[in-house]
């Protein structure tokens, strides 16, 4: 594993686990194989683990499993302020006193604003009193770095990072989104600040590896180099040396094991032209097919009249990426035929969805697309007879 420093030298793990996706067991958390991925990596060398608030059983079962495993004096908790919840200055300690508890611990290695969009939001936050709070709470060691998670533009990223004496950063960015959000200009503008930047969404949600079209895995196929598409694109992001960590929400063995030897064997700097040139060729083609920008990061749910709007999208660039009737097979399968329906046309157009949606997606008015796409009459014909059937009352 290769490390980069931090702000104030402490070596961070190139590669970060990320625990909003750890795999499900019921409705939890499956603790047991979570623990042996996470310990799967600290093993190979990673220490930064990166939860939130919001992220349903996350903190509690990292805290679990840290102190089952005696590490956790060897190890980086990075966790995230609920901003959006917070109405007054008694609400900082509130969740921050309940993610200690979470996460047995009395400290907090990097503490993040979670999921600023504009400065706005920073804004509210200094009036109820944040920034002695911050002081409080670092002076008295309960947290270590404070930081940031950003989801907006760069022209507002760019005001947070200029606002305060900030310790760290987190921001999307990947080859597809290289301009998108914070954006590559977002990222070297942290540096020059000496402001470690953290890594989210490098594979889009995945999407960067399970849902390429065939023509960009030729693309890759034929570059003469023997990577993996998630190879591909920690490789592009770990090349850049203002690229402190890498984010990755593993839920394999496999993928951890793949992970950590790309994070020890690549290089910033390693990149040639070709390779840029074959990124440059994969971005085109999944731009030929891509019908919305969703990375699955569900910060849009729930919504109120129960619509899967990450899980229609998905199914919608399906029919695009895969096939159409892959597409709406899926979304047969995993919208359709779910017992509460989750169908696009029980949106009543609130509009909650679209203010907090990273990406900026007219939500709206793509749920109205994808549903006729994915429903044509004989397949809405089909669900409803199959969901009939399914959910029969019995007698």
């Amino acid at each position: 594993m290769q490390y980069r420093k931090d702000k104030h030298g402490d070596d961070l793990s190139l590669l970060g686990f990320g625990c909003m996706r750890f795999s499900k067991k019921g409705s939890g958390i499956d603790i047991d194989k979570a623990e042996r991925e996470m310990l799967e990596a600290y093993r190979a060398g990673v220490n930064y683990f990166d939860t939130a608030y919001i992220y349903g059983g996350s903190e509690a079962a990292l805290g679990e499993i840290f102190e089952r495993n005696g590490i956790r004096g060897n190890i980086k908790i990075a966790t995230k302020l609920p901003q959006y919840l917070v109405g007054n200055h008694a609400a900082l300690d509130k969740y921050f006193k309940e993610q200690l508890s979470r996460l047995r611990t009395d400290y907090v290695d990097y503490y993040l604003m979670h999921h600023l969009t504009d400065i706005a939001m920073w804004e509210k936050l200094k009036k109820v009193g944040v920034i002695d709070w911050i002081e409080e709470k670092k002076k008295s060691g309960a947290i270590r770095n404070i930081g940031f998670s950003y989801h907006g533009n760069s022209d507002g990223f760019l005001k947070i990072l200029n606002d305060y004496d900030w310790d760290i950063c987190q921001i999307q960015y990947n080859y597809f989104d290289e301009h998108s959000q914070a954006g590559v200009e977002g990222l070297k503008a942290a540096a020059e600040k000496n402001i470690p930047v953290v890594i989210m969404e490098p594979l889009r949600g995945g999407k960067l590896v399970g849902m390429l079209p065939e023509s960009a895995k030729q693309v890759m196929r034929d570059s003469g180099r023997d990577w993996t598409p998630a190879e591909w694109s920690f490789r592009w992001l770990y090349n850049q040396p203002e690229v402190t960590v890498v984010l990755s929400g593993m839920n394999t063995l496999e993928m951890v094991q793949e992970n950590c030897r790309t994070a020890s064997d690549a290089r910033a700097g390693e990149l040639t032209q070709a390779d840029f040139d074959v990124v440059a060729e994969v971005t085109r083609k999944i731009k030929e097919n891509e019908k919305v920008g969703c990375t699955g990061c569900q910060y849009c749910m729930p919504c109120p009249k129960g619509v899967d709007i990450p899980g229609v999208f998905r199914c919608y660039n399906a029919m695009y990426i895969e096939s159409k009737a892959d597409g709406r097979m899926q979304y047969a399968q995993t919208v359709g035929l779910t017992r509460e329906s989750a169908f696009p046309s029980q949106c009543v157009g609130c509009g909650k969805c679209e203010k907090h949606c990273p990406q900026q997606i007219p939500i709206r008015e793509k749920l109205k697309e994808a549903d006729k796409a994915l429903r044509p009459f004989p397949y809405k014909l089909g669900i409803a007879i199959a969901r009939k059937f399914m959910f029969r009352k019995s007698t």
